[in-house]
């Protein structure tokens, strides 16, 4: 079930002053993988315990998530992986330029809030704007990875990143039901979608050399 939370609200309109990585990482020499959206943290803290060469920065809209996903990486004692609670459309952008193109080298959208109603559809976490400011701020070669259950929000996901002209796919001629999850560990939305048979679009895209308009 999925808790639904207005990222259009005044409350979650006011930008938060997200902390400097110095203060989220042990090592802040370590690549970043930010994932947007990350719920209750789990798929970040098994890639974390795993990926000991990697960064992991969870964004989260629903604070009691983010509060139970570092309780829980505090009990672990896992120092490459963080979780902040913000809304990334509002708080993200700041953050982002304050580091330059060397910092995150990967970004995941994974199950993202469908907002099935016309009239909820620009709640929507992927917008051309925020496309536009991850592709400003991701060097050439970074990856962007996105997945859902629901065909339409992957289509429309799909059609906006190769409208940008940002990002190629990495796997342009597959359909997005055959693609393979890159990483070895699943979130929880995933797992509950496979148990029930039923099918997980996805794609993995890489920045090019294409300016921002």
């Amino acid at each position: 079930m999925r808790q639904h939370v207005n990222p259009l609200s005044h409350f979650f309109q006011l930008e938060k002053d997200l902390p400097e990585i110095p203060e989220l990482f042990e090592n802040i020499d370590l690549p970043i993988h930010l994932d947007i959206g990350c719920g209750r943290g789990h798929f970040l803290l098994e890639m974390a315990a795993s990926n000991s060469q990697w960064n992991f920065l969870g964004l989260e809209i629903r604070e009691s998530l983010v509060v139970g996903a570092e309780k829980d990486r505090v009990e672990l004692g896992l120092n490459n992986v963080s979780f902040l609670f913000c809304n990334a459309n509002v708080s993200l952008k700041n953050w982002l330029r304050n580091f330059g193109k060397n910092k995150v080298k990967r970004v995941s959208i994974q199950f993202p809030d469908p907002w099935f109603k016309q009239r909820h559809r620009k709640r929507r976490v992927l917008t051309p704007s925020f496309l536009s400011l991850l592709a400003a701020n991701l060097d050439t070669g970074s990856e962007l990875f996105i997945q859902s259950d629901v065909q339409s929000i992957m289509s429309e996901m799909t059609s906006l990143i190769d409208l940008s002209k940002y990002f190629n796919s990495k796997f342009p001629d597959s359909k997005l039901s055959t693609i393979s999850n890159p990483f070895s560990i699943l979130t929880e939305r995933e797992k509950y979608v496979k148990s029930k048979g039923l099918k997980v679009y996805r794609q993995l895209y890489y920045r090019n050399t294409n300016d921002i308009k």
